[in-house]
Parts: C-alpha cells; sequence; structure tokens
C-alpha cells in the first residue's frame, strides 16, 4: 500500500532535481564550453548540496540509523569504490555514508542508461557527470574510455562508485549467478552474485594511467531489517530502519597491476563479501559499534555552507 511517507519522500527529490535542474544547473551548461574545470567545480557543488537532502530525511526525518566500520575514507582522496547490489537504491542510500566525510561533491555513479531520462533525476544525474551504461561491454567500452578520460584531462578528483555484479540481488539474478557458478566451477554464493570483473579491470587500469587513482574501497553494504529492494518498496514507506556499511581501504600500490591479477583480487573481494554478509545475517558477528562521532546534522550544515560560497564566487 502506498504510503505518505513514500510519496512525501520521492517527491520531494524529484521536484527538487526538477526544479534544480532548470533553474540551479542548467544556466551553467554554457561554462561547460568555456571553461571545463570552472564549470565542474561549480555543478559539483551545488549537486553535493542537494544530495544532502535525501540523506536528512531518510535519518533526521524517517529514522534510518547508519552504521560504519572499517578503515573509512581519507577527504579528497581519489578512489573507485566497489560495493555489492543488494538492493536497486544502494548506490542513494550510500550518501548517508560518504557525507560523513564531506565526499559527496567527489562522487560519480555508474547508473543504467534508461534512467537519464527521467525528467529531474536524469538531468540532475548528467550535468553531475554519473556514468550510464547499457551494460553491453561493446557498447559501454568507448562511453567509459570518453568520461574517465574527462575527469583525468581536467584534473578533477574523481569517486567513482561502480557495482561489479551488474545488478541487484534478487531471486532471479541470484539463479543466475549459480548458473555461471555452475559453469564455471566456482563456489555458489547465497549474499552476493558473482561479479563481473571486465568492467572494474578497465576503469582501474584507465584512472591508473591517467594518475588519477589514489584507492580502491571495497564496501559491503547490510540492511539488518527490512530491505527496500526497489523504488515501490520506498513508496510503501519501507523504510531501511538500519544500514550498515563495513569499509576496506586499499592504496592503489597494493592492488595487482597485471589485468589477470586485478580480475582475481576483485574475486577475491567477494569471497570476503560473502563470508562477511553470512556472518552478519545469521551470526550477528560483522558490525560492531562504530566510533565515528560525526553527526549527520553537522555534516548537512557543513555541505550547505558550500551554497553561500558557490554564490559568492560566482558574483
Amino acid at each position: 500500500m502506498v504510503s505518505w511517507k513514500g510519496i512525501y519522500f520521492l517527491l520531494a527529490l524529484f521536484l527538487g532535481s526538477f526544479f534544480g535542474s532548470i533553474f540551479m544547473l542548467g544556466p551553467f551548461l554554457p561554462l561547460m564550453f568555456v571553461s571545463p574545470t570552472w564549470y565542474r567545480w561549480i555543478v559539483d557543488r551545488i549537486v553535493a548540496t542537494w544530495l544532502t537532502l535525501p540523506v536528512a530525511l531518510l535519518e533526521m526525518v524517517f529514522g534510518a540509523k547508519v552504521v560504519i566500520t572499517g578503515d573509512g575514507f581519507i577527504p579528497g582522496e581519489r578512489s573507485v569504490i566497489i560495493m555489492n547490489h543488494r538492493t536497486r537504491m544502494d548506490w542513494m542510500f550510500l550518501w548517508n555514508c560518504l557525507l560523513r566525510y564531506s565526499y559527496l561533491r567527489l562522487e560519480k555513479i555508474c547508473l543504467k542508461s534508461s534512467l537519464k531520462s527521467v525528467p529531474g533525476f536524469g538531468w540532475a544525474m548528467q550535468v553531475a557527470a554519473f556514468i550510464f551504461i547499457q551494460r553491453k561491454w561493446e557498447d559501454d567500452k568507448n562511453h567509459f574510455e570518453k568520461m574517465l578520460d574527462y575527469f583525468c584531462d581536467i584534473r578533477e578528483p574523481l569517486q567513482l562508485l561502480i557495482f561489479p555484479e551488474g545488478t541487484d540481488l534478487t531471486a532471479n539474478t541470484k539463479a543466475r549467478s549459480h548458473e555461471f557458478a555452475e559453469k564455471n566451477g566456482l563456489r555458489k554464493y547465497e549474499y552476493v552474485l558473482h561479479p563481473r570483473t571486465t568492467g572494474f579491470t578497465f576503469v582501474v587500469e584507465r584512472l591508473r594511467e591517467g594518475n588519477n587513482l589514489d584507492a580502491i574501497h571495497d564496501i559491503t553494504v547490510a540492511y539488518p531489517q527490512n530491505i527496500p529492494q526497489t523504488e515501490k518498496h520506498i513508496l510503501n514507506g519501507n523504510f531501511p530502519k538500519e544500514i550498515h556499511f563495513h569499509v576496506r581501504r586499499y592504496p592503489v600500490h597494493a592492488v595487482p597491476t597485471s589485468r589477470e591479477e586485478l580480475q582475481v583480487w576483485c574475486q577475491k573481494r567477494w569471497e570476503e563479501k560473502e563470508e562477511r554478509l553470512r556472518q552478519f545475517y545469521e551470526d550477528c558477528q560483522l558490525v560492531f559499534r562504530c566510533t565515528i562521532t560525526i553527526l549527520v546534522l553537522q555534516s548537512l550544515c557543513l555541505v550547505t555552507l558550500q551554497s553561500p560560497a558557490v554564490l559568492q564566487v560566482l558574483s
């Protein structure tokens, strides 16, 4: 059943992205041809300020609790983020983690191409330089190449979120993952899908060549109670009560350089995720209390202060 909470949440995001794309982001589009670096600097900060809205709604209005363990992030660090894809909304929930490190303005996300056509949301994502993919490597390789080279050319720090699994975890996708495991003599996973490593290795190699990569962050996300699998669950008011993030940071010099070794490295991370999530859901031994004391309200205030700064620069 549709919930007023879900309607309020999605309507607030839609209206904010719709009018923000037209009146806040649209006027700066010509600057993209005059000074790509300044254009990126300005719009990224505008987008980052808007991204605090869903974070605030989830935690301060709907009471979601965020628990972060592991290594965390170094602010301003250039990285590739790999994460298990438990629900269709994981990429949005990750903002609750990244905000605590004032990291939102650097984040770019690989998403399916159909999302860029959504009014409001899709427009803002395109201006933010999110990478839209067809999930067919023959079609995606050239686009990846152009986007990654763009960030390397303008020397803009990049934090790129990719989902090596390619899709979210459902009964159907798990069955396909099991078929893949049987054909290739691999272990069958229950809490993750076997990763596709082609895109991951290409991204890491390209950013290395462009000297635009400091680390790889391996994030395991888990939802101990209700799991909002799709947008429909959000519309029905099925917000997560808790979102757990376990972060592992790997400096780029500690990551293999050859393509074959990098593929094995990625597969190894997914073996660890499967075991970590098994313990989390079956034994409740994964996550301990987070030592981070920064409140989301403080982070919101810090990021929101960027708005006057942007306006002052432009005046």
